[in-house]
Parts: C-alpha cells; sequence; structure tokens
C-alpha cells in the first residue's frame, strides 16, 4: 500500500477502475436484441434528421448510415465508453455493431450521446463493413461534423468518404484526451 501512495497515476488508475465499476450502463446495453437496437437506432436516426440540418440534407444521398443512439462514456484519467447500433443501407437495418473505446488524458465525468457515422461512398462503405474491428482515425477519412464544419458544409462540398455525427448529448464529460475507438460486427 505504501508504494501504491507515492504513484499518482496508479493512484488516478485505481479510482478511475472504480468510476468506471460504479457507473451505471444503459439497461440492458449488452443484451439488446436486433429489433431494440434497430428501433432505438431509428429514432435517433429520426431526432438527428429533424435537429440537423446538414446531417438531413447528407442523409438524402448517403450510401449508408451506422447509427448509435445510446453511447455511455464515463473516465477520471482513464475512460472508456461502449454502445451498440445499427447500419441502414436503403432505409433497411443490414448490420448491427458495438463501439468501444479507451482514453487517457485529463478527463473526468459521464456523459451519454449518440453518433452516426454517414458513408457517402461504396468504398467508405464497403471497407468499414468488409473490416473485422473498424477503428476511427485509421484508414478512410473522417470528417467530425459540428457547427463551424456544418456551416459550410454542402451537399456540394461534400469530399470525403465519411461524416460523423455527434448528438443527443446528456451529462458532464470535461477535458482533453486521446481516444481510440472499435466498431465491431455483432452477431444478432
Amino acid at each position: 500500500m505504501r508504494h501504491l501512495a507515492r504513484s499518482p497515476s496508479r493512484i488516478a488508475a485505481v479510482l478511475s477502475l472504480a468510476l468506471l465499476a460504479t457507473t451505471p450502463a444503459p439497461e440492458r446495453a449488452a443484451a439488446a436484441s436486433g429489433a431494440e437496437i434497430t428501433k432505438k437506432s431509428t429514432e435517433a436516426l429520426g431526432t438527428l434528421r429533424a435537429n440537423n440540418l446538414v446531417a438531413k440534407k447528407l442523409l438524402a444521398d448517403a450510401k449508408g448510415v451506422v447509427v448509435f443512439p445510446e453511447i455511455v462514456k464515463a473516465g477520471f484519467m482513464l475512460g472508456g465508453q461502449v454502445g451498440e447500433g445499427a447500419l441502414f443501407e436503403g432505409g433497411k437495418t443490414t448490420g448491427y455493431y458495438n463501439t468501444v473505446a479507451a482514453s487517457y488524458g485529463l478527463q473526468a465525468g459521464v456523459q451519454v450521446f449518440g453518433y452516426a457515422l454517414v458513408f457517402m461512398d461504396n468504398a467508405s462503405l464497403a471497407e468499414f463493413k468488409a473490416a473485422s474491428g473498424f477503428e476511427i482515425g485509421v484508414g478512410p477519412s473522417i470528417v467530425l461534423v459540428d457547427e463551424g464544419v456544418g456551416k459550410s458544409l454542402t451537399t456540394t462540398t461534400v469530399d470525403k468518404g465519411i461524416y460523423a455525427f455527434i448528438f443527443d448529448q446528456k451529462g458532464l464529460m470535461a477535458g482533453l484526451g486521446i481516444q481510440g475507438s472499435k466498431i465491431t460486427k455483432l452477431d444478432k
């Protein structure tokens, strides 16, 4: 115990694990059926369309979209996030996925949010579907659409394969960090 007290990084690691262990997860997140994931993802996609004009325009021309309606993110120095979602092509559900991320850095809090990856070309969608674990930040270029990007983005200025939208944020998560997300296909 004396050795632990001398290492601030070990104390932070222990506190982070304790926070993650005591943070409530979304109801039945790991046990959600395909029908439940489709329902929540469809509702979230409707909310995104209704509240974001740029997303609505891009979705009209998209080859596919994967929607994660409820991602739970928690951390204190070390953090993590997890959630499940559905891939839609031509308005139909064609697959189920989970997203998992770990982060390290100056961060603290708990947050729930949704995000969608909008695939604008067949090559990006095919790469996503073929990957055994699609890692954000590796492979095709992904543009995070925030207010600044959204103001200058139109369907004629779209030049990347994948656009990401974060929406419906609840809770408080503050800080800076290095984050890597991995999306994996589920058997549902």
